[in-house]
Parts: structure tokens; C-alpha cells; sequence
């Protein structure tokens, strides 16, 4: 009678134990590296705009580094690029996001793709965009980066100078100058448009009277 007992026990246990295994082996792991969390009111707000994607869980965040961490069903496929965004929509950047997929392959968000040839000329470049903290600075500077071309950015925001890298046989300051105003951001040649800036948080809503 005891023998039966424990093989019961034993199979229940393994059944539990292979039913957890499958949980985990059914879910793919995202770490991402968030610039902007300066309170817990923020990683409330990253937290809450994360809960829109169904079948998330496993979300930690950490204050310290910025590390947010959460897990997602492998069998919807989320893409890094749809993370990245709705860290974006929910006011914050995303400087780095990795994947552990299910099937134990991994991804990386590459931020700078630039490959440099024999035709290659690299030109350094100084020039204002407005802005004003922290925030700010890692959205300029990943927009910057962003652009194929560009091979180092850093924005001060002291002096609101953005210092550029770039190739000039791939891109131009003033491409870069659009494009960085595009995520709300303006320089002395091209603006932001009035809704992209009324998206941006509050504390990187700039003063637009001297610009």
C-alpha cells in the first residue's frame, strides 16, 4: 500500500514539475535597459502601459539600473521592435532590449548599424538641440545613433550641444537634425511638430520661446 502511495505521489509530483517546465519553456524572457525611471510613479506608468499587451507576466523593474524585466507567450512572437515602441509610448527610452526565446535562441535590439567602406569620410560636427534632462538626453542621443551613418553621438545638457560622428557619404547634419527632431526634439534648422512635443513628458517639455 505504501509502494502505491509514493509511485502516486511520484507521478503527481512529475506531472507538476513537467507541467511547470512547460510554463517556462512556453514563454519567451525580455530584459530591456530603460533610461527615464527617476521614481516609482515611473515604473508604475512603464508597468501599466506594458499590461495593454495580454499575456505578459513575470514583470520586475528595477530603479536602481532601469532593468525591466517581464516574460511573454513565445507562441505570439512579440518582437523587440514592438517593445521598443511601447516603452516610447509610454514616455520613456529604451536603450537596450535582449530576448531569450523559448527555443533558447537569443536576440539583440542593434542600435547602430554602421559599417564604414574605402569611401568613407568621417566628419565631426557640433550643433544646439533643445531639451532638458535626462530623458531627453538618451532620446536624442538614440535617435542620433539610430541614423545609418552615424558612428558616435552626445548631447550635453548643459550647453544643449549634440556632438556627432558621421559619414558623410551616408548621411548629413542636416539629416540628422530632422530626424532628431522628429522624436520632439528641436534644433536651430528643423522643429519638432507641435503634437510630438505635447507627447514628450512633462519634464522634458522644454522652453520653445527661444528657439
Amino acid at each position: 500500500m505504501k509502494n502505491i502511495i509514493l509511485i502516486i505521489c511520484s507521478i503527481l509530483f512529475s506531472l507538476s514539475y513537467l507541467h511547470a517546465q512547460e510554463a517556462t519553456d512556453g514563454r519567451d524572457q525580455f530584459t530591456v535597459k530603460v533610461d527615464g525611471l527617476g521614481c516609482p510613479f515611473c515604473a508604475y506608468g512603464l508597468e501599466k502601459k506594458f499590461k495593454e499587451f495580454e499575456g505578459i507576466d513575470d514583470v520586475k523593474i528595477e530603479m536602481e539600473t532601469g532593468i525591466f524585466t517581464f516574460s511573454y507567450p513565445a507562441t505570439d512572437a512579440l518582437t523587440m521592435e514592438k517593445v521598443e515602441a511601447q516603452v516610447d509610448a509610454a514616455g520613456y527610452t529604451a536603450v537596450d532590449v535582449n530576448v531569450l526565446r523559448a527555443d533558447g535562441s537569443t536576440e539583440m535590439l542593434a542600435q547602430n548599424t554602421t559599417e564604414l567602406t574605402e569611401e568613407s569620410e568621417i566628419i565631426e560636427a557640433e550643433f544646439f538641440v533643445a531639451g532638458n534632462c535626462g530623458m531627453c538626453e538618451a532620446r536624442i542621443v538614440k535617435a542620433a545613433n539610430g541614423i545609418e551613418g552615424v558612428t558616435e553621438a552626445n548631447w550635453d545638457k548643459k550647453t544643449k550641444l549634440l556632438m556627432v560622428k558621421f559619414d558623410s557619404s551616408q548621411t548629413t547634419q542636416d539629416d540628422i537634425e530632422k530626424t532628431v527632431a522628429e522624436v520632439g526634439h528641436d534644433t536651430n534648422n528643423h522643429k519638432t511638430s507641435d503634437a510630438t512635443y505635447d507627447d514628450l513628458p512633462g519634464c522634458c517639455q522644454y522652453d520653445r520661446s527661444n528657439n
